[in-house]
């Protein structure tokens, strides 16, 4: 198999960033591009972004995962504790998050430090979910290897009749981390490759300074 795609050319021509009209805080700026994309680009999945871990094995994994709150503090995702990213967390806490907006030719790069959030926030975004997504986070041992799919869906359908009727618990292998960003860099695409590019680092003082960075 060989597929030549030097050919394959887009000009970003949609928006530009400016170090002086940037925020001192790049939250900030953050919630800003996050809102004009979810407002004026529906057809992105606002909210979906990369997590990157280093595994057990030591090679970096990407795959996409889905934010589900932010703050000031860092940005919010849940999944299951013992899966293959659980486990490469809970062995290095050092990851990246990104996100890829193609319809504003934007991108934010987060690097930080991840951690489990508290038990009762958990317990609260557990309750939110659908019934089937609180049952599909139970039967799911997530990452191992499975026959086949039938087994699954099997055991789905016993835990349908096994809670009939109940409140489902939040199983203590399922829950939320908190993403402390320590560095984060936003990429604007502009016309002849010379992108925008600014990026923020947290400092000892928990302050933040920016920079222009070459395209």
């Amino acid at each position: 198999m060989d597929a030549d795609l030097s050919n394959y050319r887009k000009s970003y021509e949609k928006g530009e960033l400016s170090l002086e009209q940037s925020p001192d805080n790049p939250l900030e700026l953050f919630s800003t591009w996050f809102h004009e994309v979810d407002t004026h680009f529906p057809e992105d999945e606002t909210n979906a972004m990369t997590i990157s871990t280093i595994g057990l094995d030591g090679y970096p994994k990407n795959r996409i995962v889905l934010l589900k709150r932010y703050t000031y503090e860092g940005f919010i995702f849940f999944t299951n504790y013992n899966s293959e990213k659980g486990r490469a967390i809970a062995n290095n806490p050092n990851v990246s998050l990104s996100f890829f907006w193609h319809g504003a030719e934007r991108q934010i790069i987060i690097k930080g430090k991840a951690e489990k959030i508290a038990e009762n926030l958990s317990d609260g975004y557990f309750e939110s979910r659908p019934r089937g997504s609180q049952l599909g986070a139970i039967v799911s041992e997530q990452s191992a290897v499975i026959s086949d799919r039938e087994t699954l869906e099997s055991e789905l359908k016993a835990l349908e009749k096994q809670y009939e009727g109940k409140t489902i618990q939040r199983p203590d292998f399922w829950g939320g981390y908190l993403v402390k960003p320590v560095e984060i860099e936003f990429w604007q695409g502009r016309p002849n490759r010379l992108h925008d590019r600014i990026r923020y680092k947290l400092d000892a003082e928990f302050n933040w300074s920016k920079n222009r960075l070459s395209p």
